[in-house]
């Protein structure tokens, strides 16, 4: 526990200084006087004695320095000191770090009340190095002032020996270099030392982003990092990293970033790089998150890897992910029931004792029939029919008919999940025999109208083809569809063909009939019942209701068009309001007035060709006379005819 605590510290420190080390700004040295060994040979300028003089000393670490030093009697009079040409490089601001001792004006044994405590920095920017004892001119202009210099510590009599620093920013500076100029009216101090320097955000990394050495050229300055190794951004188009460099060279806030590790890699050191998993361990995709224990039944033996294999005998299904388990098929079902009953059978079972990890588990029955002992048995065929379905079986019973009776049968009942599919050795199962019994009556099929008349139907059907014993006859039974089965008695027929003609019916009248055979073991089930039209086979409902309603609504359409004839006829005699007489053919006038009040002008050219060209040739007309005149509808026929007996014509 103690060496984990260290080793835990430790890791933070580690942290901890690397992110230290990448907040300090770093600093590059344009100009360090300290550093030259050799004479400096800046230029002076002055108006009068003393002048700016170099001479050698020791700083505070006693090491060989060169230094400048002025003492002035008053302060009438400027004294300059230039410097050599300073290349600012790539930098837009500089920083120039001055050391310097001031003596106090009380503390001279010259005093003089122009005596100064201060002294001015300038500088002059230039493109070329150009300047000489007289260019440019010793003023403030063309020079430009950076700041009045003052002391913090001034050395007195029997005080304390200490210098300034100060620091003092140029910018912006847009040439290849600088002067600087350094002006002294009435100061007595000595120049110990000048640093230039400007300051750049130092190489980071941060976020799984690396970003270069940025040089601030304004408050702030952009800059466009990129991922670090086996590090990408997700996404089409991209934005590469960025971050924002101070003018300070310190980095600002946190990089806006989306970098990620790539599959097989996890994110290490506080997100300071990519680091690949290693063996047994697999990260599935891009994004944060650290490598994972392969998951059961897998493995991997390589390092970086995106996910992990199956082991031999384990399996993912297309539908897996890669980060779930391997898992197997399921082993067989168990101790499978049968409940056989004549042709049909019930099948049960329990489960497997392996559901192979999964839980997609379904079953799957398969039917072979064999015909006789030492003959191979073979798929029973579509014949068998097989509920909930024969396959993907969700329960632990299915229900099987349309088997042959008297027959021996073999079921399997198999066992998959989403991998059986992906094995070579096909899914386990159990298997059980059974046989039919043998005395089961046959069902007939296929009932249907080959001919019909007004009175008779001739119907036909097929041959069952399972029958274990011959078909010793067929009987059929019958009734008018329209008073239902509940409301007639059933009309028998026996035939021992597979054919029958049912006689004295009723026409234009629906009937019902179902069929079925007579073996050895007795009759078997009706069979369907299917309807059937004798002639005339008008478009009617089946619906018993239905026709009745029609029917009704017929009758009363007659009645109304009946009466609306007779008024027509009154209309067209005119007669006398108190003159009385019975209705004649001749109330209405033409045949062809007549059918058009009836709503039966299409038969008009059919009456006019056979001879009916007057209303009284019509007192004979039968229903027989309207068939031969293509009146074969039984609801126009009945309009007719009930018109007819309403004018008042007489058989």
């Amino acid at each position: 526990m103690e060496l984990f605590s260290r080793n835990v510290c430790a890791l933070w420190i580690m942290v901890l200084l690397e992110f230290l080390l990448e907040t300090v700004a770093d600093e590059e040295v344009l100009m360090n006087t300290k550093t030259e060994i050799s004479d400096l040979k800046w230029t002076t300028n002055s108006g009068s004695k003393p002048e700016w003089e170099e001479i050698s000393g020791l700083d505070e670490e006693s090491n060989s320095v060169r230094t400048y030093q002025i003492c002035q009697v008053d302060g009438l009079s400027s004294h300059w000191l230039r410097s050599k040409l300073i290349e600012r490089r790539e930098a837009s601001q500089v920083y120039v770090e001055l050391k310097f001792t001031m003596i106090e004006c009380s503390s001279r044994t010259t005093h003089h009340r122009s005596c100064k405590e201060t002294f001015n920095l300038y500088y002059y920017e230039s493109d070329t190095d150009d300047a000489t004892a007289t260019h440019p001119a010793w003023m403030e202009n063309p020079y430009t002032k950076v700041d009045t210099v003052a002391a913090d510590f001034l050395l007195r009599k029997g005080g304390e020996k200490k210098f300034n620093v100060k620091t003092l920013r140029l910018g912006p500076l847009t040439k290849r270099g600088f002067y600087l100029a350094f002006q002294a009216q009435g100061a007595c101090m000595a120049l110990l030392s000048v640093r230039v320097f400007f300051k750049k955000c130092p190489a980071l990394t941060r976020s799984l982003s690396v970003f270069p050495e940025t040089v601030p050229r304004s408050l702030v300055q952009e800059a466009v990092g990129q991922c670090v190794a086996n590090a990408v951004q997700p996404g089409p188009n991209p934005r590469p990293p960025k971050m924002f460099c101070g003018e300070d060279g310190q980095w600002e806030d946190q990089p806006t970033t989306t970098c990620t590790c790539l599959p097989g890699f996890e994110a290490s050191h506080g997100d300071m790089e990519c680091r690949v998993c290693p063996v047994g361990r697999f990260k599935m995709g891009s994004g944060p998150g650290p490598c994972s224990v392969c998951p059961d039944s897998s493995h991997t033996g390589e390092t970086g890897s995106a996910s992990c294999g199956c082991r031999p005998g384990f399996y993912r299904a297309p539908s897996d992910s890669p980060d779930t388990p391997c898992t197997r098929p399921p082993s067989s079902p168990r101790s499978p029931v049968p409940q056989v009953n004549d042709t049909s059978l019930t099948l049960e079972w329990s489960e497997p004792l392996d559901s192979g990890g999964r839980s997609d588990l379904t079953y799957s029955v398969e039917c072979r029939m064999c015909p006789a002992p030492g003959v191979p048995c073979a798929p029973c065929g579509d014949g068998v029919n097989y509920r909930p379905s024969q396959t993907g079986i969700q329960g632990r019973r299915v229900s099987i008919w349309g088997l042959r009776p008297h027959t021996t049968y073999s079921f399997t009942v198999m066992a998959l999940n989403g991998v059986s599919p992906l094995t070579l050795q096909g899914p386990a199962g159990d298997t059980i025999n059974i046989t039919t019994s043998p005395n089961v009556p046959v069902l007939v099929s296929g009932l249907r109208k080959i001919a019909a008349t007004e009175s008779s139907l001739t119907l036909h059907w097929n041959t069952p083809t399972q029958s274990h014993y011959r078909i010793l006859q067929y009987q059929l039974r019958y009734c008018e569809k329209e008073r239902g089965f509940e409301e007639c008695s059933y009309h028998y027929m026996e035939s021992n063909l597979n054919e029958v003609v049912l006689s004295d019916l009723r026409r234009a009248t629906q009937y019902e009939v179902q069929v079925r055979a007579r073996t050895l073991a007795g009759y078997g089930s009706f069979g369907q019942a299917v309807v059937f039209r004798t002639l005339p086979d008008e478009d009617d409902s089946s619906s018993p209701v239905l026709v009745t309603g029609i029917l009704i609504a017929t009758g009363m359409l007659v009645l109304i068009i009946a009466i609306a004839a007779v008024i027509c006829c009154k209309r067209r005699s005119h007669p006398p309001l108190d003159q009385h007489f019975p209705l004649t053919p001749a109330s209405c006038g033409t045949v062809s007035d007549w059918l058009r009040a009836i709503k039966m002008e299409r038969y008009e050219e059919s009456f006019l060709q056979d001879g009916y060209t007057s209303m009284q040739l019509l007192t004979h007309i039968t229903t027989e006379d309207l068939l031969r005149l293509g009146i074969t509808l039984a609801g126009h026929q009945k309009k007719i005819l009930s018109s007819i007996e309403a004018l008042g014509i007489q058989n």
